[in-house]
């Protein structure tokens, strides 16, 4: 039996499929960012990004075979290019630059995996996130969301100046076979501790790293997430998120000089400069006032409490000068050598750059050898996929900040301010996979903000 259906089209009485749904669900991006402390406790941490990535391309598929739009993020062929250059560069992994440990392609495997996988689960975030609409998931959301993960990022702080020994063995960890667990590179992973125990100015002291897993990765996700939980907080008019906010930003103080990190005191500042600097051009003067005085009231802080002993003793200790220049040099060196498509992952030095005795063994499998790119991810970009991939990922979001230069939005300049933070912290720090996470969702909003036609702020 058929039924003639208006239009002309014929169907079967019982052969009628009820609609699929096309609507894109907020949870795989919510679920991430609100329980991340979650995630880290059981031993996930960022094993999450791969882990929703699945249920996000099955959703994003599925609304497409539906006949909706999918949506391609501005500079997207940017991006298209530096991972097809992230592939091509594995080519040549079986290399062994000059000063560097002999390795067979397949020992390197397992990193290149480890950031490929990564880069395309990051990949998904932003696709999802910006063809999110308001109603499953609204800007205003999201920057609660990401506030919220500064909040835990100053709690993790916290917990590291206080309490920097504590760690415990996570769920996941449990069910990982002894010979699995012990390994350095699977510990970051899923062994969750407060602080990174070194000795930088003279002693051994604690520096917070919960729950981003290294102290660098949580000073570059505090300068990354800082703007948010002042843009959540003056999205309302009701005055008590306002003051908690400020409370907020007045004890992160502690965690972040304790911390030692001279990258986050610059990227705080590369912040506060550029956030300064668009109010500024908008005509709002009172920021310059407003900066006088917060400039003043940490100067004395720092004059007042021991704070400003500790940024003394770390301007004044500057070990990690010499290590940084020496993995420059190797890096430039290995990017000149092999400068179109790098070289597909990073390398370690024989030895370190005072001597080539020095080495790891099976007692100690970080002692002595440096990581040719590990120190940022701009060496990393340029050693490992060469010019075509360094240029691709700086093109990227160097279109984007062009693309939505007119934006000024409080989302539009935090988000701003983000991406620009990014640039400096890419001498320092590498990006994968917290901080790409966190640049991907400020390009999300700065892209959903254009879609919505909301860039003239107020």
């Amino acid at each position: 039996m058929t039924l003639v259906v208006p239009g002309g089209a014929l169907r079967g009485a019982h052969s009628a499929e009820p609609p699929r749904p096309t609507a894109l669900p907020a949870w795989p991006v919510a679920a991430i960012l609100a329980f991340y402390p979650l995630w880290w406790a059981l031993g996930l941490g960022v094993l999450i990004f791969p882990i929703m990535a699945a249920p996000m391309a099955v959703l994003l598929v599925r609304r497409r075979a539906a006949g909706r739009e999918l949506r391609l993020p501005p500079g997207a062929g940017w991006w298209a290019l530096f991972l097809v250059a992230v592939l091509i560069s594995i080519a040549a992994l079986g290399a062994d630059p000059a000063g560097t440990v002999a390795e067979h392609a397949g020992d390197r495997l397992l990193a290149v995996v480890y950031r490929l996988v990564m880069y395309v689960s990051l990949t998904l975030l932003l696709l999802y996130t910006g063809n999110l609409t308001e109603s499953e998931l609204s800007r205003r959301r999201l920057v609660r969301l990401l506030g919220w993960l500064f909040v835990v990022t100053v709690a993790g702080g916290l917990l590291g100046v206080f309490a920097g020994k504590f760690e415990f063995t996570s769920p996941v960890e449990w069910l990982l076979p002894d010979g699995v667990r012990g390994k350095g590179f699977v510990q970051s992973l899923v062994h969750p501790y407060a602080a990174q125990i070194m000795d930088i100015v003279g002693a051994e002291k604690p520096r917070p790293a919960a729950p981003w897993g290294y102290t660098n990765t949580w000073g570059n996700n505090f300068c990354l997430l800082a703007g948010w939980v002042v843009v959540a907080a003056w999205a309302t008019r009701r005055t008590g998120p306002k003051v908690l906010a400020l409370l907020c930003l007045v004890v992160a103080i502690v965690p972040a000089v304790v911390s030692l990190n001279r990258g986050l005191w610059i990227g705080v500042g590369v912040v506060v400069l550029y956030v300064a600097g668009r109010y500024v051009l908008m005509g709002r003067l009172w920021v310059l006032a407003a900066l006088g005085l917060a400039g003043a009231g940490l100067a004395i802080a720092l004059t007042s409490t021991p704070l400003g002993d500790v940024v003394n003793a770390r301007l004044d200790n500057g070990k990690s000068n010499g290590v940084r220049t020496f993995l420059i040099e190797r890096a430039v060196d290995g990017f000149t050598e092999s400068p179109i498509i790098g070289y597909g992952s990073t390398r370690n030095t024989i030895g370190g750059r005072n001597s080539i005795t020095v080495g790891e063994s099976s007692a100690c499998e970080r002692c002595g050898n440096f990581t040719v790119g590990g120190n940022g991810q701009l060496w990393q970009l340029m050693y490992a996929h060469g010019t075509v991939g360094t240029i691709a990922y700086l093109a990227f979001f160097g279109y984007g900040l062009w693309r939505f230069r007119r934006d000024r939005t409080p989302i539009g300049i935090a988000a701003g301010a983000a991406i620009v933070s990014s640039f400096s912290a890419m001498l320092w720090y590498n990006a994968i996979p917290t901080p790409l996470a966190f640049m991907f969702l400020a390009y999300a909003l700065l892209w959903r903000n254009e879609l919505e036609g909301d860039v003239h702020g107020s």
